[in-house]
């Protein structure tokens, strides 16, 4: 059987974001999202996981942007002079390398994060990280003690396959320089926890097999979509996305994804799209469905 986790991130980044990964869904082939706990639109982000019972919902676990969900003096060493979270994965490491990162406030921060969205009503299939941040030395085995904490079942492995990151890179149009960069990040990932699947195994939390999306973030082709769909391999599949209207909060917002996710949501909702899923006879799941089966 071939299974697809359609997961796209970023929910509660925007109304723009959250209206997009609504409708992607309705009509469209995303089936499951993760939750911003402290993201400008997070109230609207829960009205979308309201009205859409379908979708599975996941835990963006973010250490990159906005202010903490934790008490600020509790975090303190993971803020900005401005009192916020900031920094990508790369100036994270470089902090887990220098020993300068504290775990014990990671693990505060986004347990309160998890207790966040569980508050509003959420139920959450799944953990995953915001810019991948989970999947950094040390970081993920806090991921994992925190979904065993609070009952989640599953959690990405941001694992990309190799075949799966060739095959949706075609059609692409994009600066070698871009798609470079970013199949450099999906590897550098690979080797930085590249126990990871031993380690959720041993805490009994699940994970797709194969997981894709990494190299294509931001260039993502109807083309490559295509060829994906047409050679996807036997097991489960996560396709991560980032569907959203790119409206003048998106516009004034810290991301460089932007007309982007809107050509996403063009492609994902494509009648033609959705036809070759059905003819091919993937099933379109989310991690709640796969942790009911593990």
């Amino acid at each position: 059987m071939k299974n697809l986790i359609v997961n796209a991130d970023d929910l509660g980044w925007t109304g723009g974001v959250n209206r997009g990964i609504g409708e992607a869904h309705r009509r469209g082939l995303v089936t499951s999202t993760s939750l911003l706990a402290n993201g400008r639109a997070f109230e609207a982000g829960v009205a979308v996981c309201r009205d859409n019972p379908g979708l599975g919902i996941g835990v963006h676990l973010n250490l990159s942007d906005g202010p903490p969900t934790a008490e600020a003096n509790s975090v303190r060493g993971l803020l900005n002079s401005a009192a916020q979270l900031e920094g990508g994965p790369e100036s994270w490491l470089v902090r887990i390398a220098a020993r300068k990162l504290s775990t014990e406030e990671v693990e505060r921060e986004w347990d309160a994060q998890i207790s966040k969205i569980k508050r509003a009503g959420v139920s959450p299939t799944h953990l995953d990280g915001h810019k991948h941040v989970h999947m950094l030395p040390g970081l993920f085995e806090v991921a994992l003690r925190l979904a065993r904490k609070h009952g989640i079942a599953a959690i990405r492995i941001a694992h990309e396959e190799s075949t799966l990151r060739a095959l949706l890179s075609a059609g692409s149009e994009q600066p070698a320089r871009v798609l470079l960069k970013q199949g450099v990040q999906a590897r550098g990932l690979k080797l930085l926890a590249r126990d990871a699947r031993e380690l959720a195994e041993r805490a009994g939390i699940v994970a797709a097999d194969y997981f894709c999306g990494i190299a294509q973030t931001g260039v993502m082709t109807q083309e490559g979509v295509v060829r994906l769909l047409e050679a996807l391999p036997e097991g489960t599949t996560e396709f991560m996305c980032h569907p959203g209207y790119l409206d003048e909060e998106l516009q004034a917002s810290a991301t460089r994804l932007q007309a982007s996710r809107q050509m996403e949501l063009e492609i994902l909702t494509d009648t033609a799209i959705r036809k070759l899923v059905a003819r091919r006879g993937i099933r379109l799941i989310n991690y709640g469905f796969l942790a009911q089966s593990a």
